[in-house]
């Protein structure tokens, strides 16, 4: 079982936020899964997710998506995505 908080920040403030959880195991490699329900949730373009995205979501429990993260353009400054331990 595992929760991620996802965070849209605009002008440093939460925009908008949710929680997605899920009763099975967590698995990097479905990664992109979570993160495409978890844009789905909040409404938002899903980012491109690299290898450092994921490097930095195991080393420190959270991941920043910069506007240059994005194919479209968006009307935030970051998606934040944190693990609730």
């Amino acid at each position: 079982m595992f929760h991620i908080w996802a965070k849209v920040i605009k002008d440093d403030r939460i925009a908008k936020q949710t929680v997605y959880q899920s009763d099975e195991k967590f698995v990097y490699s479905q990664f992109f899964n979570y993160l495409a329900d978890i844009c789905t949730e909040l409404d938002v373009p899903t980012p491109v997710l690299l290898k450092p995205h994921i490097l930095q979501y195991a080393k420190f429990n959270h991941v920043n998506f910069m506007p240059r993260d994005f194919l479209e353009e968006i009307s935030f400054d970051k998606l934040v995505l944190e693990n609730i331990l």
